[in-house]
């Protein structure tokens, strides 16, 4: 079924939509959940919890990219559910470090003045990443969306470790660049 379709199911209150989106996505979303939690019960958890949230967002959302759209609430839900697990813990581990290492270059208020400007900086990162030369702009994304850890990313691109921390520590740099250029 073409997403189109779908979200139409999800606008006409039909249940069948959930069952499509499981059919279509549910692999693709079990497998950022899993990457992130590294649980398959709490990634299933996970991915039940995205389809309600669909469910909840349309109406009145209406999402242009599904895939895209499904990813991020995912994505949101998984790491809501790492940090509240390791809360206690505070230990290593792929995510917080990824998280640390953009902290410094990305700023971020829960204020409706904050909602404007991560309006703007959304359209920023989004100007800043189309930019990129496409390896660059994988590389940034397998490491801060899919939360890869190094390893794996010089494993998927067949080059040492020490290459891809280079390449994200020059793609940080000219993103606080562009950040501080910006006024944020």
């Amino acid at each position: 079924m073409e997403d189109h379709q779908i979200v139409d199911l999800y606008w006409q209150r039909n249940e069948n939509a959930i069952a499509e989106t499981a059919a279509k996505y549910g692999n693709y979303l079990y497998g950022i959940s899993n990457h992130i939690l590294q649980n398959a019960e709490d990634a299933e958890e996970c991915v039940n919890d995205t389809y309600n949230d669909a469910w909840q967002s349309m109406p009145p959302h209406r999402p242009s990219i599904l895939s895209t759209f499904l990813g991020k609430i995912t994505r949101r839900i998984s790491i809501d559910l790492w940090r509240k697990h390791s809360a206690e813990k505070r230990g290593g581990g792929v995510i917080p470090l990824a998280l640390d290492e953009l902290e410094e270059c990305v700023s971020g208020t829960g204020d409706v003045e904050g909602e404007v400007e991560r309006l703007e900086l959304q359209k920023m990162l989004n100007d800043f990443l189309l930019a990129l030369p496409q390896t660059e702009r994988v590389v940034f994304m397998r490491r801060y969306w899919y939360m890869d850890s190094v390893s794996d990313i010089a494993g998927r691109f067949a080059c040492s470790e020490s290459k891809v921390k280079s390449m994200l520590y020059r793609t940080r740099n000219r993103l606080r660049a562009m950040h501080e250029k910006e006024g944020y």
